[in-house]
């Protein structure tokens, strides 16, 4: 158990952080959602009933779908770009995928190397790639479900407002949809540009991704 504790501290630290902090926004949430029913002088609900609501959905799945647009627009923007001194880019000159002895694929493939990437054919093409697939996946998924329950969300107060409800389609074109979906893109672009040029001139020791202290700034993807 020590020896899986020490082999998984990332994806268990930030899996546990983010469980903490989505029970916090739940908590934070219903507050906040009763404090504005009681200005309406109407009843507040209970945690289970917010969490279950398509107002918790549509806060929550509209920061996971900026999210993993921030992972796919990476991945592959970083097969095509570079950033001069950057660790998160390749080295200049490098641009586009790389041949398959560099990707150790078919006959270049080690002997621990993962089944798809010796087996040739549909399966290697699929498995090369796979990240960008999933993070697309998990993108559409997430930015669907919150269309869904942005929709739901906001015709419960366009009915407080007597007002018609939208249909899907109708709230697909309405500002509150893109004034969702864009408030958290712009910021998650702003970030990944921040890091990509912040990381060439400056350093976290021991950080696997920073460059090491005493390394040039113009040096790129540079291991620790």
């Amino acid at each position: 158990m020590k020896r899986f504790l020490r082999e998984n501290g990332l994806s268990l630290a930030f899996g546990g952080l983010f469980l903490l902090t989505l029970a916090g926004q739940a908590v934070a949430g219903v507050a906040d959602y009763n404090a504005q029913q009681a200005t309406r002088q109407m009843p507040g609900i209970g945690l289970w009933q917010y969490v279950t609501s398509s107002t918790f959905a549509a806060d929550v799945t509209e920061n996971w779908q900026s999210e993993y647009l921030q992972f796919l627009l990476f991945i592959l923007a970083t097969v095509w770009l570079v950033q001069r001194g950057s660790p998160e880019s390749k080295e200049v000159g490098k641009e586009g995928p790389l041949d398959d002895e560099q990707e150790q694929v078919g006959k270049h493939a080690e002997a621990d190397s993962p089944g798809w990437a010796t087996a040739g054919g549909l399966r290697t093409l699929v498995f090369s790639r796979s990240l960008g697939l999933l993070m697309g996946f998990i993108f559409l998924l997430s930015w669907g479900a919150q269309s869904v329950a942005g929709q739901a969300s906001h015709n419960v107060q366009r009915l407080r407002d007597l007002e018609e409800p939208l249909t899907w389609g109708q709230y697909l074109v309405s500002s509150d949809f893109w004034n969702r979906t864009l408030q958290n893109w712009q910021s998650e672009l702003l970030a990944v540009g921040s890091m990509a040029i912040f990381s060439v001139f400056l350093r976290q020791r021991g950080s696997s991704e920073s460059k090491p202290v005493g390394a040039p700034h113009e040096v790129t993807a540079v291991d620790n």
